[in-house]
């Protein structure tokens, strides 16, 4: 029995030749000398099986520089085509006869309201950089002006009270219709007019003032309350038109130089006001090398006439 004991002592040897297969590169050092008791003890190691999955995560860490670039090319690209899809729904534009007949209504109606803003505010800022003289003299001349329109609306009142009361009406509509007639040729030009007014004088040394300008200061006066008014030997109607020529301005077709002379016949008080204002006639002559004078006169003479022309086409209309 004990010659065949000895035979099976042999295999010991076995741990030294497992050694070689577990014993690593020099760098796995460390990871040789932890599995080493379970050598000892007879167990298989398995210390060899994690090395292919460090291996696998430091290949996964090499490619991930690799993959990030890639991404974001993939990001890039989703975006590009995302814009050409958002390009390609909106244009061309799909729109409708109504929907462009709405866009163009919307678009006047802006183009009027900012119009209007802006005039009203180029108004406002003339106003806000006003004196407080010039602004109590602008709400003088608005009150004058409300007064004369309630004094016209008074008198007319009168008058056809005095007209339905009186005991011989045919009388006193012949009355009323001298007085009217008398009235209408002041305005219309045919005689001569007489009172209180100003005289306003425009010298224009650099020939900056052209026909507009006249047209805005008489504009001005008509709506100061002015009754008559006579530009140099011209007589101002309700018909007449300014031309620019050279040399001057034709009014009425006659040709009129500076110095312009405004002869009106009015409340002196309303008209003065009324050509000071800040942005005025004055102001507006000055800007342009011109010098306005104005004289206030007790009793002025507007003598020139007109000849008063029939319509050609106007016929009064049946009542």
């Amino acid at each position: 029995m004990e010659p065949k004991g000895e035979p099976e002592a042999e295999p010991a040897p076995s741990v030294p030749r497992r050694a070689p297969a577990v014993t690593p590169a020099p760098a796995r050092a460390p990871e040789v000398t932890a599995e080493t008791p379970g050598a000892h003890s007879g167990t298989p190691a398995p210390a060899e099986k994690p090395e292919p999955e460090e291996e696998t995560e430091a290949e996964d860490d090499l490619e991930e520089p690799e993959q990030a670039p890639m991404s974001v090319s993939a990001q890039t690209v989703d975006r590009h085509a995302g814009r050409r899809r958002l390009m390609a729904a909106l244009w061309p534009p799909r729109l409708s006869r109504g929907q462009l007949v709405v866009a163009l209504l919307l678009f006047s109606l802006g183009l009027a309201l900012a119009i209007q803003v802006r005039s009203t505010n180029d108004h406002h800022s003339q106003l806000r950089g006003a004196r407080q003289e010039d602004l109590v003299r602008i709400l003088d001349e608005l009150d004058s002006r409300q007064q004369r329109l309630q004094q016209e609306k008074t008198e007319l009142e009168q008058s056809l009270a005095k007209l339905e009361n009186s005991s011989n009406q045919a009388k006193e509509a012949q009355e009323q219709t001298r007085k009217k007639v008398t009235e209408l040729g002041v305005l219309a030009g045919t005689v001569p007019a007489t009172g209180p007014g100003i005289v306003l004088t425009v010298d224009d040394p650099q020939g900056q003032v052209k026909a507009d300008m006249l047209l805005d200061t008489l504009q001005e006066l008509r709506a100061a309350g002015a009754e008559a008014i006579q530009i140099n030997d011209v007589r101002v109607v309700v018909n007449t038109y300014f031309t620019d020529v050279s040399g001057g301005v034709q009014i009425d077709g006659e040709k009129v130089s500076a110095p312009y002379r405004f002869t009106v016949v009015g409340n002196p008080q309303d008209l003065t006001p009324a050509l000071n204002i800040p942005g005025g006639v004055v102001r507006t002559l000055e800007s342009h090398q011109a010098r306005a004078t104005i004289s206030q006169q007790q009793k002025v003479l507007v003598d020139a006439l007109v000849d008063p022309k029939t319509p050609q086409y106007a016929k009064p209309a049946p009542k």
